[in-house]
């Protein structure tokens, strides 16, 4: 350094400073020309992938807005189907009310019917039963009036086979 120094004809402070001066441009000068080759690529490399990243984004952007529409549609659609499953539940119940309806009025008159059957065939056993009471209590008083004699039994046989005898002729 000394023999620099006085070769330039500067203090050796002065001329350390110098070289060092000099290295550091002769490395800035190293890494910054290759970096200036190299960082231009870089860079529109980097801008090309944002742009590409930005273009993806942005179509898919629309795709979800494209399916987020159609599930709102759907959405919609689904209000006026459960409104007219309702309705249909609603007239599937009215129909079947009507149908219980008219099947209980049918049974009803099925047993109204069924039970008239029972009390005329009843009120006809009754009938009967009665005027066999009322038959037997007849014949019952009849023979209690009625005395018969071995007189009067062969004065009844003898106007029987009168009567026969004439053909049955009153």
């Amino acid at each position: 350094m000394q023999s620099l120094a006085r070769l330039f004809h500067l203090d050796v402070e002065t001329t350390a400073r110098l070289f060092e001066i000099l290295n550091f441009a002769i490395i800035i000068l190293a890494i910054l020309i290759p970096l200036y080759k190299f960082f231009p690529k870089l860079l529109r490399g980097r801008a090309q992938a944002l742009k590409h990243d930005i273009e993806a984004a942005r179509k898919m952007t629309e795709e979800a807005k494209a399916r987020m529409s159609a599930v709102e549609e759907k959405l919609s659609k689904f209000d006026q189907e459960i409104a007219a499953i309702r309705a249909q539940v609603e007239a599937d119940g009215k129909n079947d009310e009507q149908r219980i309806k008219s099947s209980i009025e049918e049974e009803t008159s099925r047993i109204v019917a069924a039970a008239e059957q029972e009390i005329a065939a009843a009120a006809a056993h009754a009938q009967r039963g009665l005027r066999s009471f009322a038959a037997d209590l007849a014949i019952e008083q009849a023979s209690r009036q009625l005395v018969l004699t071995p007189d009067t039994d062969r004065a009844l046989i003898a106007e029987f086979m009168k009567e026969t005898a004439n053909g049955g002729k009153n």
